[in-house]
């Protein structure tokens, strides 16, 4: 069903409520998520964007009931994942010959996807499409997520289509950031950016900057994801400004793995020892292989320091701790302190692993880690309990 936003901009996207992962198994899907695509009517009619690749038939049929399929004069594509392009292929095979207006760099993404020479148009940042009174003025924005991406601007309606940028893996029937709960849609917005933008902070200040520069009214952001933002647009910009500058709260977050519950007992004797020191302190705990993983490195985002567990088990590391670190390594956080620690029986390398993995992950190392023997007893969850709240003094 279509949605009208303004006289101008119509919805018709995808909201799709049984998602539960996305890129892969990559990232998890706690809400949902929506494929939002926007038909801007004027004199002359754009499409931008379309969704993912199990909804084409249906995406296709329903803009079928909304418009002409031969009144859409343009096409654009913001970006080439196929969760936006999915549908392409479908659409094309009806209105073959429509120009569709992408990045260079979409140009290759999207053969490399679909294998089809459609009437493709490469656009650079300051190119103006006219659709009679209002213009689309493109933007690059490469790698915010991928090398194709772009964002462009409505002229007249002051409306910034930003794709992946200012979304949320969030379906909601409310479409309006005004109108969801707030707390949803924060929690949705910062895991986001901490699990696919956070490798690109630098660009995404760039980028945003960038756009500031053009001196353009900005009256409401439609992302590819989630809610558009009409109350406040800016409310989002500012808080990706803030995700973009080496973010950190007062926060410490612990994550391990255990076999025989001795990690465990070190990671909530730890954990008391830092509520010693510092009260005001959130200190949150997470079984790595036990909880959600994205949902994790959102909290290490959040996090001022990160203290990492996990017992020897065939001179390394259990796979939930290993995997999470090679994902830190990715996304490579900064401006954040961490340390580590494990029990063991017999030979013990785990902290050590830990501690160097975390140092080629770019975090700060607080100190070379903390090991106990089998399961502690009393002098060593003492041990922990100090352990805690040294860290706890040198990251206040």
């Amino acid at each position: 069903m279509s949605k009208k936003i303004n006289e101008t901009i119509t919805w018709v996207g995808q909201t799709d409520w049984e998602l539960t992962s996305f890129h892969g198994d990559e990232y998890s899907i706690n809400r949902g998520t929506s494929y939002n695509a926007y038909l801007v009517r004027d004199e002359k009619t754009v499409l931008i964007d379309t969704v993912w690749d199990p909804f084409a038939e249906e995406f296709v049929e329903r803009l079928a009931d909304e418009i002409d399929l031969n009144r859409i004069d343009f096409i654009v594509a913001n970006h080439a994942e196929r969760d936006h392009s999915g549908a392409l292929p479908v659409l094309m095979r009806a209105i073959p010959d429509k120009p569709v207006y992408c990045t260079a760099n979409g140009v290759k993404s999207l053969k490399g996807h679909y294998h089809q020479d459609w009437n493709f148009n490469p656009v650079k940042t300051g190119d103006r499409l006219s659709l009679g009174s209002k213009e689309l003025i493109f933007v690059e924005a490469p790698m915010l997520h991928w090398p194709d991406s772009m964002f462009c601007y409505l002229t007249g309606d002051n409306v910034l289509f930003s794709n992946d940028a200012f979304g949320q893996h969030y379906a909601t029937e409310l479409l309006y950031n005004d109108l969801v709960d707030q707390a949803e849609l924060y929690q949705e917005a910062v895991k986001y950016y901490a699990n696919i933008l956070t490798p690109f902070s630098q660009l995404v200040t760039k980028k945003i900057n960038q756009f500031a520069g053009l001196n353009l009214p900005l009256n409401m952001i439609c992302p590819s994801h989630g809610v558009i933002w009409r109350t406040e647009p800016f409310q989002i910009v500012e808080k990706y400004l803030k995700w973009a500058d080496n973010y950190q709260e007062n926060q410490v977050t612990i994550v391990y793995d255990t076999m025989w519950e001795a990690t465990r007992r070190m990671a909530q004797a730890i954990a008391e020892g830092i509520r010693s020191v510092d009260v005001q302190a959130a200190v949150k705990l997470f079984n790595a292989a036990k909880q959600d993983k994205n949902d994790i490195i959102t909290e290490v985002f959040k996090a001022k320091a990160v203290l990492v567990g996990s017992p020897t088990i065939n001179k390394g590391l259990l796979h939930s701790i290993a995997g999470l670190l090679d994902s830190l390594k990715g996304l490579g956080f900064k401006n954040k302190k961490a340390a580590a620690f494990g029990s063991y029986g017999w030979s013990g390398e785990g902290v050590k692993i830990i501690t160097e993995r975390l140092r080629a992950g770019g975090f700060e190392l607080i100190n070379d880690g903390l090991r106990t023997t089998w399961n502690p007893d009393a002098a060593q969850l003492d041990q922990c309990f100090k352990y805690g709240a040294e860290i706890a003094k040198s990251i206040s």
